[in-house]
């Protein structure tokens, strides 16, 4: 496995992500908090470009007549059917069969690197 530098930490706003090609690769890399995460640029459903969809959160299970929202700014939903996606760890929200690919990512004095 090689470290590959694909952006700087000032590049990426917190709940925000940039898109990289890596290898033949699109890979979407996220920051949370101080912590960086690389997901496949493609969601499983039909092929969309994953991480060009909202960071956002989800509906929480709750009692009939309650709506619980939470997860904020954990989740990336796919802009063309809805899957929701674990910035984390790529799972799916809704299945523990569906997920999309996730990578190591390394920070070494503010360069961001994923580990193929």
């Amino acid at each position: 496995m090689s470290i590959h530098y694909v952006a700087h930490t000032k590049e990426i706003e917190e709940g925000k992500s940039k898109i990289v090609e890596l290898e033949g690769r699109s890979i979407g890399i996220y920051r949370i908090g101080d912590d960086y995460y690389a997901l496949h640029n493609r969601c499983p459903h039909e092929g969309a470009q994953l991480c060009k969809g909202p960071v956002c959160g989800t509906t929480m299970p709750s009692n009939v007549y309650e709506y619980e929202f939470g997860r904020k700014g954990e989740l990336v939903r796919c802009p063309w059917h809805g899957w929701e996606f674990e910035i984390k760890t790529g799972k799916s929200v809704f299945s523990d069969k569906v997920r999309t690919r996730s990578y190591k990512v390394q920070v070494d004095n503010g360069k961001i690197g994923i580990v193929l």
